[in-house]
């Protein structure tokens, strides 16, 4: 398992963006909508090779939490090649369960609540 990148919260996607891409040059790799409706842009910086992830929720998605300026950290996302094992370990540290994400009948993405609130999504990548 290895961390993969960092999820932000913004309210704002587009100004977000301006920001990420502009204002610290990172690169835009990819975007997407989330199943529950909120939209997903994921960067990186060329140099670095590492990757932020943006993420938004319009109002009233389960995940549309009140926001607070500079508490923006949304999650952090991990690739394991074996999502079980892995989710069994994040539980036996005290993380619990929060949403499963399938695909043809299997869970490809998993979400944890850790210690003080914080989000650790597994994603299932053979070989990682």
């Amino acid at each position: 398992m290895y961390l993969d990148y960092a999820g932000l919260r913004v309210t704002n996607l587009a100004r977000a963006t301006r920001f990420v891409t502009k204002g610290l040059g990172l690169e835009e790799l990819r975007r997407g909508r989330m199943g529950h409706g909120g939209v997903w842009v994921l960067f990186h910086d060329r140099r670095s090779h590492q990757q932020l992830e943006l993420n938004w929720y319009p109002r009233g998605n389960r995940f549309a939490t009140p926001f607070v300026a500079g508490e923006g950290l949304d999650h952090l996302g991990f690739r394991t090649h074996d999502l079980r094992a892995a989710g069994r370990r994040v539980r036996a540290a005290g993380g619990k369960l929060v949403h499963e994400e399938r695909w043809r009948g299997e869970v490809v993405l998993a979400y944890y609540e850790g210690p003080d609130g914080l989000w650790v999504e597994l994603i299932a990548t053979p070989g990682a």
